[in-house]
């Protein structure tokens, strides 16, 4: 499902396969065993250098919740409600992470396959391939089914324009458009290893600065308090689920 390797001072988590790393109650779960690891590594030391890339192989980032299995006749609402409180929790896992934080999008990233990402504090994206897609509007799905969402939203695209073609004309947006609007930090030219190149030179340079990391993650904190509001509580407390 996904793999935890170390390069220099960065921990770089990446979904493995060439499917299109759909976001189940199992890729959900092993992701954020991977998190808790890497939070354990450097609970001790709260000044050691250390930035986190997330990527992933193939032609998708992430396309999003596993609609086929939430919507199957043995998945329960139980299941479905399961699924959308592990990704609540991964973003506050993502959010509340100690140290510098990079996604790598190497290719689509759809629903909540961007809140993934933009759960990050710096997005690089391939120029060539690949968009950002929310794609609630063409599926006929209400956003508001999944509350954090649109705080995410709001925090991590301040402009409304940008907000309103993301959500309400359901745009794909590849990377260089991303960047004019704000919602990508670099297009990168390449293949998939070239953006995780950068991805992984861009953490290390952040691991390099010698912040503690507990600084780190406050001072993040501070920037989004409704995103924290709806997902976290104290540290390490996700907030009930409104679902």
């Amino acid at each position: 499902m996904c793999t935890l390797e170390k390069r220099g001072h960065v921990y770089v988590l990446t979904l493995t396969g060439s499917g299109e790393h759909r976001l189940n109650p199992t890729l959900l779960t092993s992701i954020r065993s991977h998190l808790a690891r890497i939070r354990s590594d450097t609970a001790s030391d709260p000044n050691r250098p250390a930035a986190l890339v997330t990527a992933a192989e193939g032609k998708f980032f992430s396309n999003g919740f596993d609609l086929a299995w939430a919507y199957s006749a043995s998945t329960s609402a139980a299941d479905r409600r399961r699924m959308t409180e592990l990704h609540r929790r991964l973003v506050a896992d993502l959010v509340s992470l100690p140290m510098p934080t990079v996604a790598a999008v190497t290719g689509h990233a759809s629903a909540a396959g961007v809140i993934l990402a933009l759960s990050h504090d710096y997005l690089l994206m391939r120029a060539d391939r690949g968009f950002l897609y929310m794609s609630e509007m063409d599926i006929g799905l209400k956003i508001s089914m999944v509350d954090y969402f649109d705080k995410v939203l709001c925090a991590k695209i301040r402009d409304a324009g940008t907000r309103r073609d993301v959500l309400l004309r359901a745009a794909k947006m590849m990377a260089r458009e991303g960047v004019r609007r704000g919602l990508v930090d670099r297009a990168v030219e390449g293949g998939v290893e070239r953006v995780v190149e950068e991805a992984v030179k861009l953490a290390e340079e952040m691991a390099m600065r010698g912040w503690n990391g507990e600084v780190y993650k406050k001072v993040r904190l501070a920037t989004m308090p409704e995103v924290w509001k709806v997902i976290g509580e104290e540290e390490g407390e996700v907030a009930q689920s409104k679902l």
